[in-house]
């Protein structure tokens, strides 16, 4: 029989959240997701390293996916149960140690098992929003949101970057070192910085506590609409992402691995300019933000066919695809948080479940493309998958959303 896991009532007084607190959570959560993505810029090292074929180097992503995956599915939604704080500090702790773990591997094995739990520790990125949005003012729950969300998308971006390069200074391994003591660091600030919110749900089993997140889902028509969207636009970015090292790293270009992991830098600004999405969900302008970002991720395809031909054309492209989708990830959030309070670690750990399911399938599908049709054919698909977002959103709007 499952013990139940009792929840700790609201606190009575909670701490207005500083500017300062919300951007080291910010900080917080882009590291975490950041530890997701290290790895694509350095299979090949990590091969050589482990004596892993190349053929089986897909399993390096797909086993910190998997983990990604369980995470959102088995560790998430605990954050309704229990005081949120103790539990970020505890996943940044846990994180902090299997990181250390990867950069030491010894085997093939010990290093995929370890990736696999760091993929599934990741997810305190979305308890960190989860609390943030709990302890956000009325009226500045978007605001508090976009912020938290920027960090996500900034290090999602920014991850490729560092690794390349710390792998070109120091080697791959020291890239995980790094970020394992980075997580320290991290952690010891939140510990002193980050105000408690215990849950307000009801007592409630583990097992339960799992169950309801698939009633959710059933119950809750804004989260699978929303959820929708995002299986739209990450299926975007990935089918972009995935195969972008293949055409910078070749000719007419070929650029080193550091210089195109530079070139993500390009999607660091357009993620940070899209904060004030939740500013204008907190408006009540979610459904049309969402829409005009829908949009501008379609018309970015334009420029980003140009790569074969230009540096500077795919930038601009690259800015303003990732601009629509932090607008559109930010609005999406920040609509169903609104909807059961109580629940709020479940809603986000639903709806990261269709961007798990939309970014594994723009990836298996984006390499497959590149493999057949080049370039030309990645862009059709991923022009394709943002015409589908926006055509579902046109379908969907009259339901949810505000």
């Amino acid at each position: 029989m499952t013990a139940p896991v009792r929840s700790i009532g609201v606190a009575p007084e909670v701490p207005a959240l500083r500017p300062g607190v919300t951007l080291l959570m910010a900080a917080a959560a882009g590291l975490a997701v950041a530890n997701v993505y290290y790895a694509q810029p350095l299979l090949d090292a990590i091969g050589h390293d482990l004596a892993i074929p190349e053929a089986a180097l897909g399993a390096v992503t797909a086993m910190t996916q998997i983990g990604y995956g369980l995470g959102l599915l088995l560790l998430a939604p605990v954050g309704d149960l229990v005081d949120r704080r103790r539990l970020i500090l505890a996943l940044a702790l846990l994180t902090a140690i299997t990181l250390g773990v990867v950069a030491f591997a010894a085997t093939a094995a010990v290093f995929l098992g370890a990736m696999a739990c760091a993929g599934m520790l990741a997810v305190v990125a979305q308890v960190i929003v989860a609390h943030g949005a709990s302890l956000a003012a009325p009226g500045e729950q978007g605001k508090v949101v976009g912020t938290v969300t920027t960090g996500i998308v900034t290090g999602i971006l920014l991850a490729r970057t560092a690794a390349g390069t710390l792998s070109d200074l120091l080697g791959w391994r020291a890239v995980y070192g790094a970020s394992s003591i980075a997580g320290l660091v991290i952690a010891a600030l939140l510990f002193a910085a980050l105000p408690a919110q215990r849950a307000p749900g009801a007592p409630m089993s583990y097992v339960r506590l799992i169950a309801s997140l698939f009633t959710l889902l059933a119950q809750v028509p804004i989260l699978r609409i929303r959820g929708m969207l995002a299986f739209f636009i990450f299926f975007t970015m990935t089918v972009l992402l995935t195969p972008l090292i293949l055409p910078l790293t070749a000719p007419p270009f070929g650029l080193s691995h550091t210089e195109a992991g530079l070139f993500g830098l390009a999607g660091a600004a357009g993620a940070l300019g899209a904060s004030s999405a939740g500013r204008l969900a907190d408006r009540g302008l979610g459904q049309r933000i969402t829409g005009i970002a829908l949009g501008l991720m379609l018309l970015s395809w334009l420029p980003i066919a140009l790569l074969p031909y230009s540096l500077f054309g795919p930038a601009i492209g690259i800015v303003t695809i990732d601009y629509g989708l932090q607008a559109v990830h930010v609005a999406n959030q920040s609509l169903i948080y609104r909807v059961r309070p109580e629940a709020k670690t479940r809603l986000a750990a639903g709806y990261m479940m269709f961007y798990s399911m939309g970014s594994a399938a723009g990836s298996m599908l984006s390499t497959m493309t590149y493999a057949q049709f080049g370039w030309s054919g990645v862009c059709l698909l991923g022009a394709s998958g943002s015409a589908a977002g926006l055509a579902f959103w046109a379908a969907s709007k009259g339901r949810c959303g505000a």
